[in-house]
């Protein structure tokens, strides 16, 4: 299928093939009828994309920020094939479309295929033939709305929740700063209110539009007309409210608030304009300054859109879906009218230059909207995705009993799963790595498999696993999904016979570590390796080796100063992706097992209040013992991982994989350069290690029996802190 994609690094447009994505549980997959440009917020993204590398800094300084935390946890190497990853990669454009339901997931009830649909979300309604929604974000189209007047739906509520930010009474005045899409749909959705509006845009045409559409009165900003229009409607007072649905870097908008809103009026910024509120005119008139977010209640909370948890009506009355509804329903009945604002409709197929058109100032517009081929168009068959070619599958091979292959024959790798950790920290190592061969990446989202396969030179792309699974050509799997979803994928990639590399962790719960090693059991196929990586650090491995054998039990002291997670991380979906230290815990464990030679038979566990810090001492059977302690409150610029090994009157010392020694008597060595050029965590000695395996039939680089031992102990880590006792590992298996 055809999407439109920008490139944020070169700014490049492009109509791109990709796959078609998967209809998951939860939502519908939707055929495009209508998608609408928005040509504040798509026009500002494409421009940004336009810039340096320098003005994308200067307009985007949370995300400096962030890159800067990043240099100072993960090295500046890591940080940039990060940085650089997400740049150099294909983003969608859209948010706001209307279409036609093609496919029903697992759980929707409320409309079948065929049904016509108004959908929203940057991630979701995009300008794409086909487009995956989940349950919030979706509603069906009331009868006798046009399917191009349904596609306004999403900036529809981003109108209408600004409006109910205002709190606009029947009869009151309000000022609207800015007549772009969003501001012409408030005004009509005040006039429809009861309120009379003013409007203020610089551009003459739509100030005249805005007046066709209900304003009593719309003139230049800078113009003494709308002061007069104010001042008139009001015997001098002021408006009641003034909603800035303007862009730019200008400060005039929020200076007009101040100089047009009356005395404890409101102000509501739905637009991204400069807020350099001055600070006496606000003070003095004691205004009060609101953000419209989005389309309302729902919009960034991932429960809400992504898992379809839906707000009770008696305690959020106006949340995503019910603005959509809403103003689909003022739509209908003609109490909005969007068809004046439509400047354009352009063929899908022309989306390119029409951007290019906008960008440029060649079309001037306020709404655009991109026509759809229809089912009974000619070019408008089935789409499929461009997908790997799958074999005859003959049946489930056994890796394990099969003949190493030949020295000449490349391992055929598949990636499940493409975000970025495996595009920053994985792939990077395998692309360039001789005698691999990328054959295909599966992904649920359509963009992130096409990016994956540019990017990487993946043969084939697909939202199909089914497909990779069943093609006898591959010999292993990849699985870098969210952590809930990783054991019933090595599950389903190992009773296929691949063999197969999982991120951690391996399983989120007792039970789904039983499913993994019933397959093992099932099958005979014992391939599997978990992305502990840590154990494979060139550092650690030559400490560990001047360290040499120990004779007595040994103590590993294990510092990790994790951090807190930005708000919105889905780290922090315990409900469904399980806790932090259960998704990371198990590198630190197999660490300390690595260092001490064994593995853990009992796990005791502490935390503070609140469960942020926590402590985890493991014993093994020697008497050895490993203390991880696991912060969230240390300081940012603080090393994230120390670890000790101290035995026989020697201690090894490992700080940040950077720097390491080992201390024997009142003597030092030091471990490795002098100045040591990046951080690494071993991620590219892991993946050799796997893929030889694979190619030569030999040994998994880590022991199945240990792979379960360190996710045992993970999973004990609740259970102890639950009981307040040690769990005893040999009972928990």
């Amino acid at each position: 299928m055809k999407q439109v994609v920008q490139n944020y690094r070169s700014g490049e447009l492009a109509l791109l093939d990709v796959p078609v994505p998967g209809c998951k549980p939860g939502g519908v997959l939707v055929r495009t009828a209508y998608s609408l440009i928005s040509t504040g917020t798509e026009l500002m993204k494409v421009s940004e994309a336009g810039l340096t590398m320098l003005g994308k800094a200067l307009s985007r300084p949370d995300q400096v920020a962030k890159v800067v935390q990043s240099v100072a946890t993960n090295g500046v190497p890591a940080t940039y094939r990060k940085v650089m990853g997400k740049l150099d990669s294909y983003t969608p454009l859209g948010y706001s479309l209307c279409g036609v339901v093609e496919q029903v997931g697992a759980g929707i009830e409320d409309v079948k295929a065929g049904d016509l649909v108004a959908c929203a979300g940057n991630e979701h309604a995009l300008h794409a033939e086909l487009n995956w929604v989940p349950r919030n974000l979706y509603v069906p189209v009331p009868d006798g709305l046009e399917p191009r007047q349904a596609a306004f739906g999403t900036v529809g509520s981003i109108a209408l929740q600004g409006v109910r930010q205002g709190e606009s009474r029947l009869g009151e005045v309000a000022l609207v700063v800015g007549l772009g899409l969003i501001g012409q749909l408030v005004v009509q959705l005040l006039t429809a209110s009861g309120v009379r509006v003013v409007g203020a845009d610089p551009d003459p045409a739509r100030c005249e539009l805005a007046e066709r559409l209900g304003a009593a009165a719309c003139g230049d900003p800078s113009s003494p007309a709308v002061e007069s229009a104010v001042a008139g409607l009001t015997d001098g007072h002021g408006a009641d409210q003034v909603y800035l649905a303007a862009g730019g870097g200008s400060n005039q908008p929020v200076e007009l608030a101040a100089r047009l809103c009356r005395d404890r009026g409101r102000v509501v910024d739905i637009g991204k304009c400069r807020l350099d509120l001055p600070w006496n005119a606000y003070y003095e008139k004691e205004l009060d300054v609101r953000f419209s977010r989005s389309y309302g209640p729902g919009r960034y909370d991932p429960e809400y859109e992504l898992e379809g948890r839906d707000y009770p009506i008696g305690y959020v009355r106006w949340t995503e879906r019910r603005n959509l509804a809403c103003f689909l329903d003022l739509a209908a009945r003609g109490r909005v009218d969007v068809e004046p604002l439509i400047s354009r409709t352009a063929d899908f197929g022309d989306a390119v230059e029409t951007y290019r058109s906008l960008e440029d100032g060649r079309l001037k517009a306020v709404a655009v909207l991109f026509r759809y081929p229809g089912r009974e168009s000619p070019d408008s068959a089935p789409i499929t995705a461009p997908t790997v070619t799958v074999p005859a599958v003959g049946g489930r091979r056994n890796r394990a009993a099969e003949a190493a292959r030949a020295a000449n024959t490349p391992v055929r790798l598949a990636f499940v799963g493409a975000g970025n950790y495996a595009s920053s920290m994985l792939l990077p190592h395998l692309a360039r790595r001789d005698g691999v061969e990328l054959s295909a990446v599966v992904t649920t989202t359509a963009l992130s498999a096409a990016n994956a396969q540019r990017k990487f030179g993946f043969a084939g792309a697909t939202t199909d696993l089914d497909a990779v699974l069943g093609d006898k050509s591959v010999d292993a799997v990849f699985v870098v999904t969210r952590h809930s979803s990783h054991a019933e994928l090595t599950r389903r990639a190992l009773l296929s016979g691949k063999a197969v590399f999982v991120e951690k962790p391996l399983a989120l719960s007792e039970d789904e570590l039983s499913d993994v090693l019933a397959a093992v059991e099932e099958s005979g196929n014992d391939r599997l390796q978990v992305g502990f990586n840590r154990r494979f650090a060139p550092l650690l491995r030559e400490a560990s080796q001047q360290f040499g054998a120990r004779t007595g039990p040994g103590h590993v002291r294990y510092l990790v100063n994790a951090g807190r997670l930005d708000h919105g991380s889905w780290y922090l979906r315990q409900g469904t992706e399980g806790s932090r230290f259960a998704g990371e815990g198990g590198h630190f464990v197999d660490t300390a097992s690595r260092l001490l030679g064994a593995d853990p038979v009992s796990v005791y566990a502490t935390a503070t209040p609140g469960g942020e810090d926590l402590q985890v001492v493991l014993r093994y059977p020697d008497g050895s013992t490993a203390t991880i302690a696991y912060v969230t409150t240390g300081p940012s610029g603080f090393p994230k991982e120390t670890v000790d090994l101290v035995a026989d009157g020697r201690a090894l010392r490992l700080d940040d994989f950077l720097r390491a020694a080992v201390y024997d008597g009142r003597r030092k060595r030091r471990v490795g350069p002098r100045l040591p050029r990046a951080r690494d965590k071993g991620q590219s000695a892991e993946l050799a290690a796997f893929v030889r395996a694979v190619r030569t039939g030999g040994a998994m680089p880590v022991p199945l029996e240990s792979l379960v031992a360190t996710t045992a102990a993970t999973l004990a880590v609740p259970a102890s802190l639950a009981a307040g006792t040690p769990v005893d590992l040999a009972e928990a298996r």
